[in-house]
């Protein structure tokens, strides 16, 4: 509920209803009026905290900050699939061609040594 997620963020409820008109914020609803704020609500107002009491980053920057860090999250998380799908796909075609051939193969490993390629989620935390 509004109250509680005030409380644990440490605003006032009418922190959090701006942070909503603005699109900063868009918590679940039951019904019209009340409404229910996740983990992951929480976590995102005390960023935008974070970003406008201890940076000086005024609404607007934070709005385009917040956007871009989602994008971020997004390309990262379809980059690592497309890494899998991109190795599943070679091994597939790797195993299919030996099929047809008298090479011996090892069983025990990957037939393509892709690295394990991780992209950091974040490299600046703004959730300290």
């Amino acid at each position: 509920m509004i109250g509680v997620a005030a409380q644990l963020c440490g605003v006032h409820p009418q922190t959090l209803r701006q942070y909503e008109r603005l699109g900063l914020v868009i918590p679940s609803r039951v019904g019209a009026k009340n409404r229910l704020y996740s983990e992951a609500d929480i976590l995102r107002v005390r960023r935008i905290q974070r970003l406008t009491q201890e940076m000086g980053v005024n609404l607007a920057g934070v709005e385009l900050i917040l956007r871009l860090l989602d994008d971020m999250e997004i390309m990262r998380t379809e980059f690592e699939q497309q890494m899998l799908d991109f190795r599943d796909e070679a091994e597939r075609r790797i195993l299919d061609l030996m099929s047809h051939s008298n090479v011996p193969i090892r069983r025990d490993e990957s037939l393509l040594p892709v690295p394990q390629i991780r992209v950091p989620r974040r490299s600046v935390s703004l959730d300290e």
